[in-house]
């Protein structure tokens, strides 16, 4: 019996995909991470046989990805920001939504600072350190921090930091704790953290909830738990002149914008849209 094509493959796992409600598109990224491909050289391949080794790792890869297994978690990496980042069930996924904190938090940082060599950048709750380690990769002037509570998850980020070439100082930590308690002051602080409404949890996808790790996304009843904790300590580590930004929940703007108006009174605080249109950042700007 001949092996089957690529096109049969592709086409038995998106349908297959589809009837057990999840998305047909997993399909292609599944089988060119087997093949090892470009998405232009898996599309000049269709009509080839695909080796049996590879069938196989591809079959077993979609039905465990049925059970709910993200597939980033199937291949061990996502992409962030043109860089691949490895990701266990130790981390949130990063998302493509967190490329444009990154990339506004660069905009700001160069808008503020005539010179940003040294500028010390605490990214908080790191997780897989797509944060810190992006910011320090575009900008290397930078003096990047990452802090997590949970070891596991910065075992990951220090990973992805000798990986991608980011040195990074990694600390195991609370939130803003260890800033606090070693007297070491911040000029830019970034944040994505968990926000999520316990709530929600009964209408998501089981692929997030029961996969990706809870503490990475459930934050109290109005999911604004960690942002509260937050903003108490920022005046605490804050330099004179320094900039703040979050990753809020799609609704969450306007309040935890008023949650940093009334912990830095003195700050400039902006809402900033996503391009989906949705209320995804939330910066504060403090000038000397």
């Amino acid at each position: 019996m001949s092996n089957r094509r690529v096109f049969e493959a592709l086409n038995w796992a998106s349908s297959f995909l589809e009837e057990n409600q999840r998305e047909a598109y997993a399909a292609e990224i599944l089988l060119r991470h087997y093949m090892k491909m470009s998405r232009a050289e898996f599309l000049t391949r269709l009509r080839e046989e695909l080796p049996e080794e590879i069938d196989q790792l591809f079959s077993k890869a979609i039905l465990t990805h049925i059970t709910g297994e993200p597939i980033q978690y199937i291949m061990g990496y996502e992409e962030f920001y043109g860089r691949k980042f490895k990701v266990n069930k130790e981390v949130l996924i990063p998302r493509p939504e967190t490329e444009e904190l990154v990339l506004a938090t660069l905009e700001r940082i160069r808008a503020r600072w005539q010179d940003d060599t040294g500028l010390k950048v605490a990214d908080v709750g790191t997780g897989s350190g797509a944060i810190a380690i992006t910011l320090k990769r575009e900008n290397p002037q930078l003096d990047c921090f990452g802090t997590d509570l949970y070891p596991a998850s910065l075992e990951v980020a220090k990973g992805n930091g000798a990986y991608l070439d980011a040195d990074i100082n990694w600390i195991v930590g609370d939130l803003l704790q260890p800033f606090i308690n070693s007297g070491v002051k911040l000029d830019v602080v970034i944040s994505n953290p968990p926000y999520i409404p316990t709530a929600d949890r009964s209408w998501m996808s089981e692929i997030v909830t029961e996969h990706e790790p809870n503490r990475a996304l459930f934050a109290g009843e109005d999911g604004l738990d960690i942002y509260r904790r937050l903003v108490n300590e920022l005046p605490y580590v804050l330099n004179e002149q320094a900039l703040v930004g979050f990753e809020v929940g799609a609704g969450q703007g306007e309040l935890v914008a008023n949650l940093l108006k009334g912990a830095l009174p003195q700050a400039q605080v902006e809402v900033v849209f996503d391009i989906n249109g949705k209320d995804r950042m939330v910066f504060a700007e403090i000038s000397s």
